[in-house]
């Protein structure tokens, strides 16, 4: 076991080295023709479908300029992480780096592997974007990263703020118990008291549950005025559907609220009509009404086949953004340049006006309040409010 130990240690030891020699070569030579950007997603398992959505935003944005950013051409690496995995994330990051010689890293789906993923990007001084991970730490552990997606209090405390500011009296809060779900427990909470609600009582649910009947019969009970949820997207927005309507409670009449997931194109289609009257906060829907959208949603549907969702805007906006902050750069590609070129950078997104904050790195956008009707038949989600320019509120 020592012997095994040691080993290890000698390899990490060998790839710090390595990282250190990296950073120092790319200070030299920091104008290329080619770039490489090395990408980071759960290619298979049970986060693949939104990994396909990142990677379809990404190609989307290419096909559009040539395949090439900054008039340069551009070799993607994609490497699966497979799922939740931050050492396998850290040690892609590491050979991407070291042995592929990437100048960007990028993707990024999940916090922990955002997360592992920038030790290595500060240590080697590559700049790194993430084009979904959320949770409000994110930025806060690399100096040389930026965010284009969107972050849970972001959308939660504008959420309960707003719920509060028109007149909501009380809400009771159920959140899965992860990361997340207790950071969106605590913004929401947070927007809502401020603004003069109060709240009534809370849960934290198990990650992996198929049945949330009790919990909702246990919401129920307490006749709140609105109701606050935060589930992982996927099978269980159309599970709590069916639970809500099973005991009775109808969003019409009483306020269920949520983050944009529990109401995404794939959970509406398996809810039905049981989900009509849900309000979320969200930062994209692909009926978001604006010209530059509706001819995002043609071009995607026309090379994929589906609309495009929050992390399809993810990808194709993390792409925006390099091509920006190389343009900015002069083509230089060490991280110094890119970050400096980066921060405040802002444009045009088919979710509307987007910034990097220049002190946080994090994206600055309008969150959307939207409640589910039947517009021509069809469930969507119909934006009622907006709140423009809103930062994270943790680094505000």
């Amino acid at each position: 076991m020592r012997r095994i130990l040691l080993g290890a240690g000698a390899v990490a030891a060998s790839l710090s080295a390595a990282i250190a020699a990296h950073a120092q070569d790319r200070i030299k030579d920091t104008i290329k023709d080619t770039i490489k950007i090395g990408v980071i997603l759960p290619y298979s398992g049970q986060f693949a479908d939104p990994t396909a959505q990142i990677d379809n935003g990404i190609k989307l944005y290419l096909k559009q300029h040539s395949d090439k950013l900054a008039g340069k051409s551009v070799e993607l690496i994609r490497k699966d992480v497979g799922g939740i995995n931050p050492p396998v994330a850290k040690r892609l990051a590491q050979e991407l780096v070291t042995r592929d010689g990437v100048d960007i890293l990028a993707g990024f789906s999940l916090t922990p592997n955002a997360l592992a993923a920038a030790d290595v990007s500060a240590e080697a001084k590559t700049f790194m974007v993430v084009m979904n991970a959320a949770t409000a730490i994110v930025t806060t552990k690399s100096p040389y990263m930026v965010r284009v997606s969107f972050t849970v209090p972001q959308l939660n405390q504008t959420l309960g703020t707003w719920a509060g500011k028109r007149g909501l009296k009380n809400a009771y809060t159920m959140v899965t118990d992860y990361g997340p779900g207790i950071d969106a427990e605590a913004a929401f909470q947070k927007g809502f008291k401020e603004a003069g609600g109060d709240i009534v009582g809370s849960v934290r649910m198990a990650v992996q549950n198929p049945d949330f009947s009790a919990y909702v019969q246990r919401a129920k009970d307490l006749e709140p005025k609105g109701i606050f949820i935060m589930i992982p997207g996927g099978a269980q927005s159309p599970a709590f559907g069916k639970a809500l309507a099973e005991r009775g409670i109808d969003p019409q009449k009483i306020e269920v609220m949520g983050q944009l997931e529990i109401t995404d194109e794939h959970a509406l289609a398996s809810m039905g009509d049981a989900a009509i009257g849900i309000i979320t906060a969200g930062h994209y829907d692909y009926t978001h009404p604006s010209k530059l959208n509706e001819a995002f949603v043609k071009a995607y549907k026309a090379e994929f086949d589906r609309n495009p969702d929050f992390f399809s805007v993810g990808g194709y906006d993390g792409m925006h953004l390099i091509d920006m902050a190389l343009q900015k750069s002069g083509g230089k590609t060490d991280a110094d340049s890119l970050v400096g070129a980066a921060k405040g950078a802002s444009f045009e997104s088919p979710r509307g006006p987007i910034s990097i904050d220049p002190e946080t790195r994090d994206i600055v956008q309008t969150v959307y309040i939207r409640k589910v009707e039947k517009v021509d038949g069809r469930l969507v989600n119909v934006e009622i409010a907006e709140i423009p320019a809103v930062k994270d509120p943790y680094r505000r």
